[in-house]
């Protein structure tokens, strides 16, 4: 079959202020298997432009293709413009067979398809080995009923079939590297990069996040045959930077180490990037040497929050002391640190914000990055904040970087206030820019000015927004 999988335009700040773009992994992965199983697939990347709505839907009548196949890693912020793209493109071709797939549609997929007619199938889970069902029952006309994973309609009935099996094997699927240009993919300021992902999952119960339930549980790739992976796109493809998809890679300390030792025997000069756990950084202090000598330059660490209570609350598992060690061992190491910290509990108060602002700065990272809390359906936290007020409702900013929830006691504009002015003051003491001035490690140097400047960039462009363009409204509580 004819198969046109479209990567939409996102209206995230992130998507849009920096200058680079990446490739999307996800349709990648799926594309992998249905062109081993002979299908011709074609990859519409509307991030480049970004298209207009118009261009996208032009294309996907002149693609001819037999099946439309949609979905974004920005799930939830991304799903209005999926929505719009599906209708244009039905509009087009009232026959066209829509599909749509990602963590969104996994968990929305009743409302989806009784609100919005434009889409045939919905993709639950892990999309791999579902998709390469999916077509071959279509190819055939056998019953969709028979295909795990599944959500169609069957007349006036929603018909949702049994989760599809965990894939036990990431090896057994490969990512359809040829379907893109790789020299139009830039990071880490103009670098070649892609996006990789050595496991799945994360074994941590923390509140906030979703991961754990998409996923089921932590599974990892071959490390060697991982590292090999990479080694071929720098060596055949230039390919400078690999950032990691990953909630977790570090999670197995034997795996983990496998993996660097293979890709430092490989000898080729890269970047790694991506996120994991302090304690995981502290658990490794031994051989940290590994991390640098593999490539990586800069780990994003989940910190959440400075207070020990609401890290109970969370259930985070970390510790402040321990956040505080894993920024010490990776300078010591010559990394770079990220930490990320997240507000909108509902508790908090002027005085938390100060404190915040005060132990970031004994905890001296290189890098910060404040996320907003938002209540995603398929969150341990739900239930907990379902009650509360929502004064975004532009699902387009449900991004973690715009304020969707109230907070009892500190109104939204004094929220974003201390936000931005913790951001400033942290990313301007003297300490820190005396570190970049004199840091002597050209490489890291490069990555920690990009670091800056974007930073910049999106630090006016929110508040601009938060005065001129974002409406927020007293609101309603959100949906179950």
């Amino acid at each position: 079959m004819k198969i046109l999988i479209v990567n939409p335009p996102h209206t995230a700040i992130g998507s849009r202020i920096p200058d680079d773009h990446l490739p999307p992994l996800g349709l990648l992965s799926i594309a992998g298997p249905l062109i081993d199983d002979g299908h011709e697939v074609e990859l519409l990347d509307a991030e480049f432009g970004p298209m207009s709505l118009e261009a996208i839907a032009a294309r996907v009548a002149g693609s001819g293709c037999d099946l439309l196949l949609i979905g974004h890693s920005g799930s939830t912020s991304a799903h209005p413009t999926v929505c719009e793209i599906a209708r244009r493109a039905r509009g087009n071709q009232p026959d066209l067979t829509v599909i749509y797939g990602g963590v969104f549609p996994t968990y929305h997929w009743r409302e989806i398809l009784e609100q919005e007619p434009q889409f045939d199938v919905l993709v639950r889970g892990e999309g791999e080995e579902t998709c390469r069902q999916l077509v071959r029952a279509l190819e055939s006309g056998a019953g969709l009923n028979r295909v795990n994973g599944l959500v169609f309609r069957d007349g006036d009935r929603i018909v949702s079939t049994s989760p599809q099996q965990m894939i036990r094997d990431l090896d057994a699927y490969r990512v359809a590297w040829e379907l893109v240009d790789l020299t139009r993919y830039s990071y880490w300021g103009g670098k070649q990069a892609v996006v990789v992902q050595f496991s799945r999952g994360c074994p941590h119960p923390c509140t906030y996040c979703g991961q754990r339930g998409f996923w089921t549980r932590w599974r990892h790739r071959n490390p060697e045959k991982f590292a090999r992976e990479l080694a071929w796109l720098h060596r055949e493809h230039g390919v400078e930077v690999f950032n990691f998809a990953d909630e977790n890679p570090t999670s197995s300390a034997k795996m983990w180490r496998r993996f660097l030792e293979a890709l430092i025997a490989e000898n080729v000069d890269v970047t790694l990037v991506g996120s994991t756990r302090a304690d995981d950084i502290v658990r490794d202090r031994d051989h940290l040497h590994l991390y640098k000598k593999a490539g990586v330059e800069r780990f994003l660490m989940g910190m959440e929050h400075t207070d020990e209570a609401v890290l109970a609350k969370i259930r985070k598992g970390g510790s402040t002391s321990k956040d505080r060690e894993a920024i010490r061992l990776m300078r010591q190491h010559g990394m770079l640190s990220m930490a990320t910290w997240v507000v909108g509990f509902e508790e908090e108060r002027d005085r938390d914000y100060w404190r915040v602002l005060k132990l970031l700065l004994t905890y001296d990272p290189d890098q910060i990055q404040s996320l907003y809390v938002t209540p995603h359906r398929w969150t341990p936290l739900f239930p907990a904040i379902r009650h509360r007020r929502v004064i975004q409702r532009d699902q387009s900013k449900w991004d973690y970087k715009h304020q969707v929830l109230a907070t009892r006691h500190v109104p939204p504009w004094r929220v974003f206030l201390w936000v931005k002015f913790i951001e400033f003051v942290v990313q301007s003491r003297p300490r820190a820019l005396w570190r970049l001035m004199a840091m002597k490690d050209p490489k890291l140097k490069h990555a920690h000015k990009w670091y800056y400047q974007m930073g910049k960039r999106v630090w006016f462009h929110e508040v601009f927004g938060f005065l001129f363009r974002d409406r927020r409204v007293l609101g309603r509580k959100p949906r179950a």
